[in-house]
């Protein structure tokens, strides 16, 4: 399918999808098979073998070691690395280093980035991103933000509860959201502060067990922390003070964007593995490939994942000219359902072998389900697009509907 994306776009996401089938699955279906787990020592060698490739943290300024790309330019490579289930990784390019690393570079500090990007990008550090709180706490709503900052001297000190930290179990920092003015409204009165994972105060209190699994030997996890007067300088400020819902809200366009792409070539491989299945599987005188339910189905499921990677790609061009808001809600919205039906309905072609875990299908379906709630539940996301779909409604497209009598209404009636 022909998706009209710059000739660098299309050229660097060939190189990434020959890294994914020459290298990177080939080493997922070894794991699978023997269900062993990716070592940290073969993700450092994936990692070289891009570098190698000039295909590492596509996402990033050259001068912080990645490949420069734009933004547009980077989605169709996003998409090769969804195919695999190490395929982001491998590369540099998953969640949430890819979308902290584009927060630093965004508005950190020279000194921040040369501090903490840098070695971010090179893999010798990791990072998560300290935003969702349990129940009363914010969640699909952040103006119920709880965690604080106050300053004392040059120092934040900070004291919160937060949960969902993905990659918090294995980062050397966090990028903490919390209330800097208690007396604005948490959209204009709230920051973000890079804390090192080691500073007093600082409790990782578990990693929170969830639908899904990874083949990785370390996965960060998604960690509860908690924060009893951790105190950092306010130099560790990330963007302006009582701005970072402002730059939240700029990570994460983009980012759900990104989740999309990664999602969709999650889809794609779900799809070929199932048409390779069908084709090859027989019952009741036939190919599987051959029964016509089955058949449309396919087709249905192709149609919608095209309309899924147009909406991407439309709302990411918009997101270079604004916030593209809705644009944006409408595919993380879209995608996400759209993979999730995917993934069930290879499941289901593949019958037995689509629920056992010698083929990447069960672990994509644990996976998928999440996409609904992370980055902003389905309906959040809906929530927002109904307010801009009622914003301007023309009172002139029902002025001939028939309405009830007013001189005929009870309360003329009995006057």
């Amino acid at each position: 399918m022909e998706y009209h994306d710059s000739e660098k776009a299309r050229e660097v996401a060939s190189r990434v999808e020959a890294f994914m089938d020459e290298v990177v699955i080939p080493r997922e279906r070894e794991a699978l098979r023997t269900g062993d787990h990716i070592s940290d020592d073969v993700l450092t060698d994936l990692w070289e073998q891009a570098k190698e490739r000039d295909l590492f943290a596509p996402q990033v300024p050259e001068e912080f070691g990645g490949q420069g790309l734009d933004f547009s330019d980077m989605l169709p490579s996003f998409e090769q690395v969804g195919r695999s289930l190490i395929g982001a990784e491998a590369i540099r390019a998953n969640a949430p280093q890819e979308g902290n690393m584009h927060t630093l570079e965004m508005v950190g500090t020279e000194e921040q980035k040369e501090r903490w990007l840098r070695p971010l990008v090179s893999g010798e550090m990791q990072s998560a991103f300290s935003m969702t709180e349990p129940m009363q706490g914010a969640g699909s709503d952040p103006k119920m933000l709880r965690t604080t900052a106050y300053k004392d001297g040059d120092e934040w000190v900070i004291n919160g509860h937060k949960w969902w930290s993905s990659d918090g179990y294995d980062a050397d920092f966090l990028l903490v959201m919390a209330r800097t003015d208690m007396d604005a409204h948490p959209y204009e009165g709230t920051s973000i502060i890079l804390v090192p994972t080691d500073t007093d105060g600082v409790e990782l209190v578990r990693n929170v067990d969830h639908l899904g699994s990874h083949l990785l030997e370390n996965p960060g996890g998604h960690a509860e922390v908690k924060y009893r007067d951790v105190r950092v300088p306010v130099e560790n400020t990330v963007g302006p003070e009582n701005g970072g819902f402002r730059v939240a809200q700029m990570r994460l366009g983009g980012g759900r964007l990104t989740h999309c792409m990664r999602f969709s070539g999650m889809a794609q491989r779900s799809l070929e593995i199932a048409k390779a299945y069908v084709s090859e599987r027989a019952g009741f005188g036939s190919d599987l490939s051959e029964k016509q339910a089955l058949r449309q189905r396919i087709a249905e499921a192709e149609t919608r994942l095209h309309m899924a990677r147009t909406g991407v790609r439309h709302a990411a061009r918009e997101l270079d000219e604004s916030d593209a808001r809705i644009e944006v809600a409408m595919s993380k919205v879209f995608t996400a359902r759209v993979t999730n039906e995917i993934i069930d309905l290879a499941i289901q072609c593949c019958g037995g072998n689509g629920i056992a875990k010698d083929l990447p299908l069960a672990h994509f379906y644990e996976g998928v389900r999440a996409f609904r709630i992370f980055d902003g539940a389905d309906e959040v996301h809906l929530r927002s697009i109904a307010r801009d779909a009622f914003e301007d409604v023309d009172d002139a497209e029902v002025e001939n509907v028939l309405r009830f009598d007013p001189e005929l209404t009870p309360e003329n009636v009995l006057e």
